[in-house]
């Protein structure tokens, strides 16, 4: 079957990250450029990709690496293998959106508002739940390890690596006092979702406001053990990050505050 518009030219896409966020391997480093590539929208639904053949005499790369890079954007759902014709791109309703590294090229390439507005209406069905919950099932090591995260998140803030990993550190913990596995399966994606709008909101949109007491008004409720009080906390530190980023509007808070109703 013949495909409606020619091979694109993928030899000429050049890398999109800084090299210390590249990937240094040539299969994962093609992945990286190629995934770049399609979630930016520059190369779209149904465009076919160029043939093993023809990317390693363009690339000087073997045909192994090209085969490697496809079969990983194949598993995250970016493009579609097909016996004896092109690899396509699919559409983006296939993708696996919160895959760890589909999630990064999506931020690396400048994610657009409605997929910002997704993450934060993920995070408030979930998370706030997720609180409630782990405020009566957290043991007092837990609550130990978080005490412990924001003080090093205060220490050193969302502006350095330090403060954010604490922020992750913090999230993670709540997701694991749950003790559910079925919501444990989510919670790396999910800290990689908050660690990346964090970035969002500090680095590409210079928010400064100071996180802490709503980090602090969680934690407060972790150790009284009032989980509507943990829940109703996380909602208003949600719908506070999400202001941060600068395309929150008031229907978003008041479709907050219905969930928890």
């Amino acid at each position: 079957m013949r495909d409606d518009h020619p091979p694109v030219d993928t030899c000429s896409l050049q890398p999109t990250a800084p090299v210390s966020d590249r990937p240094t391997g040539i299969g994962s480093g093609i992945a990286h450029d190629l995934g770049v590539a399609i979630v930016s929208g520059r190369l779209p639904p149904g465009t076919p990709l160029l043939s093993e053949e023809r990317f390693s005499a363009e690339n000087n790369v073997s045909r192994g690496a090209y085969r490697e890079a496809l079969r990983v954007l194949a598993a995250k759902g970016l493009v579609q293998n097909r016996v004896k014709s092109s690899t396509l791109v699919t559409e983006r309703s296939r993708w696996s959106m919160l895959d760890l590294d589909v999630l990064g090229w999506m931020f690396e390439s400048g994610p657009d508002t409605a997929f910002i507005r997704g993450i934060f209406e993920l995070r408030s069905i979930v998370e706030p739940s997720a609180a409630a919950l782990a405020a009566v099932r957290r043991t007092s090591r837990q609550l130990a390890q978080m005490g412990h995260a924001l003080e090093e998140m205060g220490r050193y803030g969302l502006l350095s690596t330090r403060g954010r990993a604490a922020d992750k550190a913090f999230h993670l913990l709540i997701l694991e006092a749950t003790r559910n596995e079925p919501l444990l399966t989510l919670s790396t994606s999910i800290a990689a979702a908050i660690e990346w709008t964090t970035r969002f909101a500090r680095d590409e949109r210079k928010q400064t406001r100071d996180p802490m007491p709503d980090h602090q008004a969680v934690y407060g409720a972790f150790v009284s053990g009032d989980g509507a009080a943990a829940a109703a906390a996380m909602a208003t530190l949600i719908d506070n990050a999400f202001a941060d980023t600068g395309i929150y509007d008031p229907e978003d808070q008041a479709a907050s505050s219905r969930r928890l109703t």
